[in-house]
C-alpha cells in the first residue's frame, strides 16, 4: 500500500532522514519508535506532502506532493503538536467535516466517547482550549470519518487516563485500518500494534514482526489496597476515576489492557503504601491477563 524508498531529507545541513526505506502493508499495525529528533515526525510529514524530500513515496499509487488531495482523502491523521487555528471550534468541526466527506455528528460521537462534549466548546476558539481538549477534537476529525491509513503522532499526548481508555476502544474498532503510532514509549503502545519499526538518525535500525495483542480494548477491573491513607496517592489516582468505598484505605476502579504497564508504574511510586493490588478481567471482558503486586504490610515493600 505505501513505499518509501530511499527518502532522505535535511533541514540547515543537518541530515533527518538518510535515505530511509519502509514498506507498508494494509495488514500492519506499526509502532514508529526512536529517541527524540530519530526522524519519526518528518517521515510522517514527508507522508503526508507537506515536505520536499529526495527519493520517492506512493500511497496507494498516489505521489504525497503531486497527488497531495487523494492521499489526504485516505489517511486520517493526529499531529504530535496540534495547529495554532484562531476559528472557533464549531466552525472547525463543520469544515473538517465537509473536507473529510463525514457528518458532524460523527465527529460530535467520537469527541463524547472521549469525554469532550463540542457543544460546550462550539463557539471558542481552537487554540484557546487545553491540551488535552486539542488533542481529543483532533482525534474524533481523524477517527469520526473513513480512511485506508491511520497516522498518529503521539496520540495519547495530553490525554487523561479514560481518555486514553476511550481511545484504545476506538482503536480496536478499526483493526482493517493499516496504521503508524509514532511514540517515543513503546511499552505505551506495545498493546495496539502487530509491528515495530525503530527509527535512529533518519535510518531504519529495527523492523521486526510481534504478536498480534488480540483484544485490544480489554477492560481491566483493579482493587489496591493501602496501609493507610494518603492524600498524594488520593491525588494521582483521582486522574484515573478510581473510588474509594472505606475514605482512602481501599480503592477500585477498570483501566484498559494497554495502559496496564502506565499503571503499574504509577503504583511502583507509591510501593511504601500499597498493601496489594489486583488486577483481573472486568466482567464481559472478552480476554484480560490477571496480576497482582503483593506487599509486606511489616515493611511497606512491593513486589511483583
Amino acid at each position: 500500500m505505501i513505499r518509501i524508498e530511499d527518502i532522505s531529507k535535511t533541514f540547515r545541513r543537518r541530515r533527518v532522514l538518510d535515505a530511509l526505506s519502509l514498506a507498508i502493508h494494509e495488514t500492519d499495525r506499526i509502532a514508529l519508535i526512536g529517541a527524540n529528533g530519530a526522524g519519526k515526525t518528518t517521515m510522517i510529514r514527508c507522508l503526508l506532502g507537506e515536505y520536499v524530500h529526495a527519493g520517492t513515496i506512493t500511497v496507494s499509487g498516489h505521489r504525497p506532493r503531486k497527488d497531495r488531495r487523494e492521499v489526504l482523502s485516505e489517511i486520517g491523521f493526529v499531529p504530535q503538536l496540534p495547529p495554532p487555528l484562531k476559528m472557533p471550534v464549531g466552525e472547525l468541526i463543520r469544515f473538517s467535516s465537509k473536507v473529510c466527506h463525514t457528518t458532524v455528528d460523527r465527529i460530535g460521537g467520537v469527541a463524547d466517547r472521549l469525554g469532550l462534549d463540542l457543544s460546550e466548546v462550539d463557539s471558542r476558539p481552537f487554540y484557546k482550549l487545553s491540551g488535552g481538549q486539542k488533542q481529543k477534537i483532533l482525534v474524533a476529525i481523524a477517527l469520526g470519518r473513513d480512511s485506508k491509513l491511520l497516522v498518529f503522532d503521539e496520540p495519547t499526548a495530553n490525554l487523561d487516563p479514560q481518555a486514553r481508555r476511550a481511545l484504545f476502544s476506538l482503536i480496536s474498532e478499526r483493526l482493517d485500518e493499516p496504521m503508524i503510532i509514532s511514540s517515543h514509549r513503546l511499552e505505551e503502545i506495545s498493546g495496539l500494534v502487530n509491528r515495530v519499526v525503530e527509527l535512529d538518525r533518519g535510518k531504519v535500525v529495527l523492523d521486526d514482526r510481534v504478536a498480534d495483542a488480540g483484544d485490544i480494548s480489554e477492560i481491566q477491573a483493579c482493587e489496591i489496597e493501602l496501609i493507610q491513607p494518603d492524600g498524594a496517592f488520593e491525588r494521582a489516582i483521582a486522574d484515573w476515576q478510581f473510588a474509594s468505598p472505606d475514605g482512602g484505605a481501599t480503592w477500585t476502579g477498570e483501566i484498559a489492557g494497554p495502559d496496564r504497564i502506565r499503571f503499574l508504574g504509577l503504583m511502583t511510586r507509591y510501593a511504601g503504601l500499597i498493601r496489594s493490588v489486583h488486577l483481573k478481567a472486568a466482567p464481559n471482558a472478552a480476554s484480560a491477563q490477571a496480576g497482582s503486586i503483593q506487599g509486606d504490610p511489616s515493611q511497606g515493600d512491593a513486589h511483583v
